[in-house]
């Protein structure tokens, strides 16, 4: 068989097929919408006196029918999928039909040969019987869906119950029943104020207040069907409104069933994506207000600029990275120190699409010839300084490493950025600098001073060299929520230092968010150099609270499935943190979530001769030197091991 049999014998495809069907099943619709208008109009004798042509009548309106389906893709729809807004076309190619069949009737005869009044009447016909089979169908293929999930999820399906009578609910039932998903059986809707109790969504009775969740689950139970999750409907916004999430978290964990959130209305609405249910987060349980954001003058620092970020690989840079990348820059500089952590950021970048330069460069801030290399390569618009060891009793046992990373390290990135005539630099800060209790804090507090007193200096006003300090970062390396959830998974205990110990929290996003807001607001006045802008974290949380939290997110019980044990103090931990230091004067900037700290300064020159001579002390590996000298320099570094308030 040659080429051209072979492709004459390619059968055709099934959803042409079912095209076809279409178009044809809309030809038959109109010719019979135009006959029974006839038929309406003058009774079938009048019809049978001059049949031939009323039959040529309803079949050319049946093809103009057709045809105006075609071009108006009426046979293109899923017909159990069939809404209303395949309704209104329907009206709408019905009314067109009707108009150029009108058009060409007169062309023809001048409308002689049939009453006028049945093309009305055909119009009401033609909808009914366009509209009347696809509804059909959809209830047809609906309703044997539904009996066929009940039968697959017998012992199959998840019981589950809905917290929330949403368009979300309503919107997650109706995509389970389409795609004849067997993986969810909703057993009920709760509505937490019980407004719409005995009421029901797509057949699923809604029940309620919130108050009875935990004798509804004992009523399923009894039932033998007990709910294995309850599933969230409610943006995490619209349970500041409606309902505490820890409040459901607690339930959930008393009655060991899983608590997951619905993903965006948008992805389950989409045909082809899998409904994916995603557990709660504990950032879900801040119950933080966003922050409202300067977007245009944030878009307006990176847009069509050069951005560098150091330490880019880390919790903080790939961050700030991914947020730079999304304000559209002329070109992306990412430096770090870890290959691996380089590769990982680049290839996530390099992957999405991009209209910028993205540059990796391997480079430890502490080698001051390579960064300079870096800086004056690309000479960027904006550092933002990320790069710095944060682990506290790993730099307790080994100070000479945080030393030179964290203060050394941010003079080589400063020095090279007024050597670049960088127009600003930022330093991502910690609220571990404030009264430091251990060294890690204490060069954080150097690297602070040795930032302000280049932002003061009157030699270095081409560059404005800004401090960001903040707390804690859900979820950051290092931080103790991996540690808790690795020590839940394995069944416990999970470690809490001290039962009394509280630290500021906040999203890595919203950190960098605001990092961002801190850098675009800073002002050029004098007045406003040296300061140091401070992030406002919100209320401290405890840690063991936070550890309590996690247990009940796994779905267990804290003190009862899992034992919670306190170790105590590790050396240079603080029970308590503080964002600022009580000798500094705080004041409003006008932008939300941001204040400034007038910080204890130092003259650049003086600063300059310490930081040489803790330089040569590093060189000459002289512990005792170097931290006599750094105690000197960080007056307030409190080298006892804790600090109590």
């Amino acid at each position: 068989m040659n080429e051209d049999n072979l492709k004459r014998s390619k059968p055709i495809s099934r959803p042409m097929l079912l095209r076809g069907l279409a178009l044809m099943h809309d030809g038959v619709m109109g010719a019979v919408a135009m006959l029974l208008s006839f038929v309406l109009r003058l009774d079938f004798d009048g019809v049978a006196q001059n049949l031939a042509v009323f039959l040529n009548a309803a079949v050319l309106f049946g093809i103009v029918v057709s045809g105006v389906g075609f071009l108006l893709g009426l046979n293109r729809g899923i017909w159990r999928y069939a809404s209303l807004s395949d309704f209104l076309a329907i009206a709408y190619a019905a009314s067109l039909s009707v108009a150029s069949f009108t058009v060409i009737e007169f062309l023809l005869d001048r409308l002689n040969s049939i009453p006028r009044s049945s093309i009305l009447i055909a119009w009401a016909f033609l909808i009914v019987l366009l509209a009347g089979p696809r509804a059909a169908y959809r209830l047809y293929r609906n309703r044997h869906d539904v009996i066929r999930g009940r039968l697959a999820d017998r012992g199959t399906g998840k019981h589950v119950l809905l917290i929330g009578a949403t368009d979300n609910a309503e919107a997650f039932l109706r995509t389970i029943k389409e795609r004849n998903s067997a993986s969810f059986e909703v057993l009920a809707i709760i509505d937490e104020r019980g407004r719409r109790t005995g009421r029901s969504i797509r057949g699923v009775p809604v029940l309620g207040p919130l108050e009875r969740l935990p004798q509804i689950l004992n009523q399923f139970e009894a039932r033998g069907r007990r709910p294995e999750a309850i599933i969230l409907t409610r943006s995490r916004d619209d349970y500041q409104r409606h309902a505490s999430v820890e409040a459901l978290v607690e339930i959930a964990a008393r009655q060991k069933v899983e608590i997951l959130r619905l993903p965006n209305l948008f992805d389950m609405q989409r045909i082809d994506a899998e409904i994916e249910l995603r557990p709660i987060k504990l950032e879900d349980l801040l119950q933080r207000q966003p922050v409202m954001l300067d977007s245009p003058k944030i878009a307006s620092m990176i847009e069509g600029k050069t951005v560098l970020i150091t330490g880019a690989g880390g919790s903080i840079g790939s961050e700030l990275a991914r947020q730079v990348a999304a304000l559209s820059p002329r070109s992306l500089v990412l430096v770090d120190a870890s290959e691996y952590a380089l590769y990982s950021i680049e290839s996530e970048l390099s992957g999405a699409r991009r209209n910028f330069e993205l540059h990796a460069s391997l480079c430890n801030v502490r080698e001051k010839g390579a960064v300079n290399t870096v800086v004056q390569s690309h000479r960027p618009h904006v550092i933002f300084h990320a790069a710095a060891l944060k682990h506290v009793p790993i730099i307790e046992a080994q100070p000479l490493e945080g030393i030179l990373t964290n203060a050394i390290g941010t003079r080589n990135v400063a020095e090279a950025a007024l050597r670049a005539n960088v127009p600003k630099m930022i330093m991502v800060s910690t609220d571990k600098a404030v009264n430091p209790t251990s060294v890690m804090g204490a060069t954080k507090r150097m690297a602070e001073m040795f930032c302000q007193a280049m932002d003061l200096d009157s030699k270095t006003n081409s560059t404005r060299f800004v401090t960001v300090r903040f707390g804690n970062v859900l979820g950051s390396a290092g931080s103790v929520v991996p540690l808790f959830e690795k020590q839940i998974k394995a069944g416990g205990p999970v470690t809490v230092t001290d039962p009394e110990i509280e630290r500021f929290f906040m999203t890595i996003p919203e950190a960098c968010l605001l990092v961002m807001q801190a850098a675009a607001h800073n002002s050029a006045q004098q007045e406003e150099r040296g300061r140091i802008y401070v992030l406002d974290m919100g209320p401290p949380v405890k840690i063991v609270d936070l550890a309590r939290n996690l247990i009940r997110l796994s779905g267990r019980r804290p003190d009862t499935d899992i034992r919670i044990v306190y170790t105590g103090l590790r050396p240079g931990e603080k029970l308590y943190e503080e964002l600022f230091d009580s000798k500094e004067t705080l004041s409003q900037t006008g932008a939300t979530g941001i204040l400034t700290a007038s910080a204890r300064s130092i003259e650049l020159a003086l600063i300059e001769r310490i930081f040489d001579e803790m330089q040569r002390m590093i060189d000459a590996q002289d512990l005792p030197g170097a931290l006599r000298l750094l105690k000197s320099t960080v007056a307030e570094f409190n080298t006892g091991a804790h600090v109590h308030h």
